[in-house]
């Protein structure tokens, strides 16, 4: 039996290699659909990844604060400005230069006492020249009066005419005018060098000295400087700006307690004298004033104080941190939460400033969800996403 020959193999062979070829062209073109299929799928979820993390980046995160609730306060605290019972900074009425002051501040004065004392050389010149003015018309006048005199005389023999006798008489009056100014010129004059001595109004103390010997001194300018202050500290005076929600309840006659920084620990009684009866448009609050004494002096002009107006207690307040408001045109705003995360923004009413909290009289309950250190671009309907629950404490009033 006679071998195959080798090309009798050959169709087999090449059929055999073409289908290998085939299936690994199969192979190569799956493998590369499911390279394609994973590239794919792998950019789509980081495209979703993406999407997540900056939709989780535009909702902010914020903390909470839950108000507090208790019985508003009887008392209303506010500060108040003392000032003396009256004040008067006194002012050089004529030029010159200061010749010698004789008091120096925390001095005690009484009513007409010299504080210091002037030299005004211009002054006395032009007080001399209207002395001798003065003089000059009395003279005319006189000489004047003795020739109408004469001429009325002469008339009643008919040896002049009632013209030159009217004019006589005309002259008289003439110079008699012009005396009577010059006179006035002359008072005027006096009257100016006496303020060269400059005189307490009052009895007082004295709370400000800036005379020197030797300086320049002018009046009537906008530059110029009182040379002293006398302030009357028998009494005091203390203006206090009430809020208008509490303007109603302080009146004429009620007393109030006032506080002083140098003073720990001690209380002084005060009485409530005058009610400006007029909302300031700007601040929102009513002026008041009230008055103590101040037999000791441990009072002083210029102080600062808080002033507590015992007021009735008028239900409960809500109590929160300051940082949990938002000032805007139309009043203080808090932002409230929802279970959805949705902001609500909620008007409300200030009863009292106390620093770190606030004590809010309307527009709340207690119960909110409240945003603490809200954005300012916060509004109505924005979502936000509430950070751990565990970390917003109650705020204690």
């Amino acid at each position: 039996m006679l071998d195959p020959s080798p090309t009798q193999f050959e169709p087999a062979r090449a059929a055999a290699s073409s289908r290998k070829l085939k299936l690994a062209g199969i192979g190569a073109a799956v493998l590369a659909l499911a390279v394609v299929g994973y590239g794919i799928s792998s950019r789509s979820n980081a495209d979703h990844q993406l999407v997540g993390i900056a939709s989780d980046a535009a909702v902010p995160a914020v903390s909470l604060v839950t108000p507090t609730r208790g019985n508003q306060s009887t008392g209303l605290v506010l500060p108040g400005s003392v000032q003396a019972y009256n004040s008067a900074p006194i002012y050089a009425r004529t030029n010159g230069y200061v010749r010698r002051w004789l008091v120096d501040i925390g001095d005690h004065v009484v009513a007409g006492q010299t504080l210091a004392i002037l030299d005004a050389p211009e002054v006395d010149q032009q007080l001399a020249q209207a002395e001798a003015n003065y003089q000059t018309a009395l003279a005319n006048a006189s000489l004047a009066k003795s020739t109408s005199v004469r001429w009325v005389a002469l008339r009643a023999k008919d040896a002049v005419s009632q013209q030159e006798t009217d004019e006589k008489a005309g002259d008289l009056a003439s110079k008699n005018a012009i005396a009577n100014g010059e006179l006035a010129n002359l008072k005027r004059l006096r009257a100016l060098q006496g303020f060269t001595r400059l005189a307490a109004p009052f009895a007082g103390t004295v709370t400000s000295r800036s005379a020197q010997i030797g300086g320049l001194v002018s009046s009537g300018t906008a530059s110029a400087t009182a040379l002293f202050t006398v302030s009357d500290v028998h009494r005091m005076r203390v203006y206090v700006r009430v809020p208008q929600g509490a303007s109603a309840q302080v009146h004429a006659g009620m007393h109030a307690t006032m506080t002083l920084p140098e003073y720990p620990g001690r209380n002084f009684d005060l009485v409530l004298t005058r009610n400006a009866g007029a909302v300031d448009l700007q601040s929102g609050t009513v002026l008041v004033e009230l008055q103590t004494d101040n037999k000791g002096g441990a009072l002083k002009p210029g102080s600062y104080s808080q002033v507590t107006f015992p007021l009735a207690a008028a239900g409960t307040s809500v109590h929160l941190p300051a940082s949990a408001l938002i000032l805007r045109a139309n009043g203080p705003t808090v932002a409230l939460v929802d279970g959805s995360g949705r902001v609500t923004m909620k008007r409300v009413t200030i009863g009292r400033d106390e620093g770190k909290q606030v004590e809010i009289s309307a527009g709340l309950n207690g119960n909110e969800r409240i945003i603490d250190s809200p954005p300012d671009a916060l509004e109505n309907g924005d979502r936000v996403r509430v950070e751990d629950q565990r970390k917003a404490g109650r705020v204690q009033g």
